[in-house]
């Protein structure tokens, strides 16, 4: 089988758009986004989306759908505007500026991010639920453990231990409380 170089084939990643109008403004939609630019779409998506180890379903769905925004279309922010990602969300939202962006978008595209961050989740998910999980978790948490009752045994003074003790059998009467006894050397 005789070879082909890729340089003859004189390919280059499709730039090409689609376009809507909005409120008198043409909107440009990328047909197509490059490799690394959908990796990091993907995972700011996760990223601002988690919460306490776990996926909020509606920021996935807020932080998805604006980040389309900001790398498929030609609508610019400032740096301003983007500390209120919210606020950004909810204009373009209510206004029906993300559902005419979804008219256009590329559906092959728009699924495989889906998919991607759907699976992401759920791969998640399951190895949160492991047993390696809890495995890592543990050995990952031992050393502070470990620290933090080192400082209780090295901070334990018995005199004050027998002097909570004596209190509790003076307040129960005299008596001696459970698993103690009167006068026990500590």
């Amino acid at each position: 089988m005789a070879k082909v170089s890729y340089a003859n084939l004189k390919l280059k990643t499709d730039t090409s758009v689609n376009t809507f109008d909005f409120e008198g403004q043409t909107i440009e939609v990328l047909k197509y986004l490059p490799a690394e630019d959908k990796y990091d779409l993907v995972m700011i998506t996760l990223q601002k989306a988690k919460e306490d180890g776990l996926y909020n379903p509606l920021k996935l769905d807020i932080f998805f759908h604006l980040h389309l925004v900001y790398m498929y279309t030609n609508l610019s922010f400032t740096d301003k505007q983007r500390e209120n990602e919210l606020k950004i969300y909810d204009c373009l939202k209510s206004n029906g500026f993300i559902d005419k962006m979804l008219e256009i978008i590329d559906e092959d595209e728009y699924n495989e991010l889906i998919n991607w961050i759907d699976q992401i989740v759920e791969d998640t998910m399951k190895y949160k639920n492991s047993a390696a999980a809890v495995l890592q978790s543990l050995i990952i948490d031992l050393p502070g453990n470990a620290e933090a009752a080192a400082r209780i045994v090295d901070s334990f003074d018995p005199s004050q231990y027998q002097a909570v003790v004596d209190f509790a059998t003076a307040a129960n009467g005299g008596r001696p409380i459970m698993g103690t006894k009167k006068n026990q050397e500590i």
